[in-house]
């Protein structure tokens, strides 16, 4: 039997345009096959029908995975009112049918109007929370449906960009700009302004704009990371680092980066610090311009370090 073929070490971000009708998985591993990344991760999945931005981390960046779950999400979602399924967008099986009442521009601005800000929200049925230790989609295969608990989400924004009434040559649908938490559910945003509009409704298009610092516009579909050279594919890596711009920045002496490295916690002069640090804190450390990883700042002015990314790369 051949002996299977070690992958390399790559550390950084690809922003993928993920296409429709792949899963964020499937859609992860062909980017990784691309860079032969030995350990690779999603910040975040998207379903099959929704396309758009998905961050991909590799190496080191996996380790900030979690902190970009955190992340405010922006979308463009098309809906067809008057139409539910059973999971809350197309892909689904059609569960009800109800006939959409005259709706005019001013019904449904002022419907959106209260779903703005601070709102309770229930998760889906056909969504990845564990009940048990099993997936609740897993559950809803079976036929099962389970009670859930409404989560506080917030809706930052929400704008109405197109609405076609039943005379139009594509009836009955809206199209919505949504600026939101972690956590949101389109699919049951949508549901829930249908079924305030008094008809119900499903997702038919999904599209993620932004996650975080991050936009579609920068970007790249699998077919353009497949066209690059090998140099050019990893000059697209964005660094690990840069998602945690928001954290205070330290820069640490040869012999406090020793210190740290070994796990150990160290002195630290705030009067030096580039932000001001008032309160316990998650900091950035930094020796000679090297990303070393995350630590903790006490009330003492004392640095413990928290998360090391020891990272050396074999990319070309």
């Amino acid at each position: 039997m051949a002996k299977r073929k070690s992958g390399i070490n790559v550390h950084g971000i690809i922003l993928l345009d993920k296409r429709l009708g792949v899963s964020s998985n499937k859609a992860l591993q062909e980017v990784r096959r691309l860079f032969n990344a030995n350990k690779a991760g999603h910040t975040g999945s998207l379903d099959p029908l929704a396309t758009g931005l998905l961050p991909l981390c590799f190496g080191g960046a996996t380790k900030v995975s979690a902190l970009m779950l955190d992340d405010d999400k922006r979308y463009q979602v098309v809906a067809q009112l008057g139409v539910m399924t059973d999971t809350g967008d197309a892909e689904g099986q059609i569960i009800e049918t109800k006939p959409v009442p005259e709706l005019s521009l001013s019904d449904i601005h002022h419907c959106l109007d209260g779903f703005k800000g601070e709102i309770d929200q229930v998760p889906p049925m056909y969504s990845a929370l564990k009940l048990n230790g099993r997936k609740l989609y897993e559950l809803a295969r079976e036929g099962q449906v389970v009670e859930r608990k409404a989560r506080r989400i917030t809706i930052y924004d929400l704008v109405l960009l197109g609405f076609n009434g039943s005379n139009s040559e594509a009836p009955n649908q809206f199209k919505l700009d949504v600026s939101c938490s972690k956590g949101t559910y389109i699919r049951s945003l949508v549901e829930d302004i249908g079924h305030q509009l008094g008809c119900g409704a499903t997702v038919t298009e999904l599209r993620r704009i932004e996650a975080g610092q991050f936009s579609i516009d920068q970007a790249y579909t699998l077919e353009q990371l497949t066209a690059m050279s090998e140099l050019e594919i990893h000059l697209a890596l964005i660094d690990v680092d840069k998602p945690l711009e928001y954290l205070p920045l330290v820069m640490l002496s040869n012999q406090q980066a020793t210190a740290i490295n070994y796990g150990q916690s160290i002195d630290f002069d705030m009067s030096i610090i580039q932000e001001l640090i008032t309160t316990q804190a998650t900091v950035r450390m930094y020796h000679d311009d090297v990303f070393l990883g995350l630590g903790e700042m006490g009330l003492d002015g004392r640095i413990a370090p928290k998360k090391l990314f020891n990272m050396t790369t074999s990319i070309i």
